[in-house]
């Protein structure tokens, strides 16, 4: 049984910086597609970074490119993702997502993940 355990949420500062920790069992991380979604409150989710099963290639929304970067650690089979500079606007629930399978070109897609989180509040505010 696959589960992913989404961690590092809490309230930050304009400006501030968070680490999510995505933690798997049931599924060797390196060996699968994982990537970050957000949802803000009374909007859909929303991609905003990913990572192949190389960790070699990885891909991010417009609004965090430059802010956020995703990691791996393949010891503690956990995915990370960093965000710095931190804005209201990313105020949301995050969720971790991953699968095997997943199309290039749809790596941003909710579809293409059958694994997921239960999701992290980040909230940022003053």
């Amino acid at each position: 049984q696959v589960q992913l355990v989404e961690s590092g949420g809490g309230l930050v500062l304009p400006g501030g910086a968070l680490r999510l920790s995505c933690a798997a069992s049931g599924i060797t991380l390196s060996r699968s597609n994982t990537a970050w979604f957000r949802q803000a409150p009374g909007k859909g989710r929303e991609f905003v970074a990913a990572m192949r099963q190389s960790a070699t290639h990885t891909y991010y929304a417009d609004s965090v490119k430059g802010r956020f970067t995703v990691s791996r650690d393949n010891a503690k089979n956990t995915v990370h993702l960093q965000m710095n500079g931190l804005q209201p606007d990313d105020t949301a629930v995050y969720y971790c997502a991953t699968d095997a399978s997943v199309i290039l070109s749809s790596i941003g897609r909710e579809a293409q993940y059958r694994y997921w989180g239960q999701g992290t509040q980040v909230t940022v505010s003053s």
